[in-house]
């Protein structure tokens, strides 16, 4: 790419230590949740980042958010190097923004949405006269559109899909150059993913935002993503442009995922060859 990337991390990594078994000795474990991971995320690009549960997405895209402090490596932001263990901060949220999985729990369930659109942006020094406008407008971004429908419903009377584009107006509110989206459609009914993946599309390409999207679905990697990382056990295994990793696949963990996206014109997708490598635990 030739302009310089909006977020980057280099050789990130994050280890936990935990205690296993028993009694009141019990020995430690490292769990080596990401280890050595870079990326760059760039304007008006979706980047994928695809594995299975356990595979450290979650743990990177939080460490990307200054959530979780990594144990080692370099986070930027627009070329400027960021502490590995400085805190989060208004500047940093104000460019980076996280959406979760479960719009569910992320949105506070007593106070009506127009208070989750409308605190961020007094936290963020909005003057006082612009905070409704903004927030109106900001619904409008993700298509909920007329705003004063949903701005004094309570997050019980809206949709898992209404309530996942909320999540994200939540972030865009701040006018944030990165967004992390985790896990954004995997609670959703199927009938309203594809809506919320063509938002997280449009954004990028109309408002020229940097989305990392990560999933466990290859399959929806493939229809948004422009370049595609896969981890397994907290590591990169296989990264591409395009399509090209989903398409042609050269690691074993790859082949495997897309082998077991469903397709209905072929109920018997998996090859004995894939089930023996699944049962063999044949990964690096």
């Amino acid at each position: 790419m030739t302009n310089p990337p909006q977020l980057e991390a280099r050789e990130l990594t994050r280890h936990f230590v935990v205690r296993t078994g028993h009694g009141l000795i019990r020995p430690k474990k490292v769990v080596r949740a990401v280890d050595d991971v870079s990326l760059s995320l760039y304007a008006g690009r979706v980047t994928a980042v695809v594995g299975e549960s356990g595979s450290g997405k979650s743990v990177l895209a939080r460490m990307l958010a200054r959530i979780v402090t990594p144990t080692s490596g370099e986070i930027l932001i627009e070329g400027n190097a960021i502490a590995g263990d400085a805190p989060r901060t208004l500047s940093y949220a104000s460019q980076v923004q996280l959406v979760l999985q479960d719009p569910f729990a992320s949105i506070n369930p007593v106070h009506p949405i127009r208070h989750s659109l409308e605190r961020p942006l007094r936290i963020h020094a909005t003057p006082r006269d612009q905070v409704e406008d903004r927030a109106r407008a900001t619904l409008a971004r993700v298509a909920l559109d007329p705003p004063d429908r949903y701005l004094d419903r309570y997050p019980h009377e809206l949709s898992g899909g209404q309530l996942q584009r909320v999540s994200i107006a939540r972030a865009l509110c701040v006018n944030p150059k990165v967004l992390l989206a985790d896990e954004p459609i995997s609670m959703l009914d199927v009938s309203v993913r594809l809506g919320v993946l063509n938002l997280l599309r449009g954004l990028c390409d109309d408002e020229r935002l940097a989305v990392l999207y990560i999933t466990h679905d290859i399959a929806s990697a493939r229809y948004i993503a422009d370049a595609t990382i896969v981890m397994y056990a907290g590591q990169v295994v296989e990264r591409s442009e395009g399509t090209s990793l989903i398409d042609a696949p050269s690691h074993p963990y790859t082949q495997l995922l897309i082998a077991s996206v469903p397709d209905p014109s072929d109920p018997l997708r998996r090859t004995p060859e894939t089930e023996d490598r699944a049962g063999q635990g044949q990964f690096p």
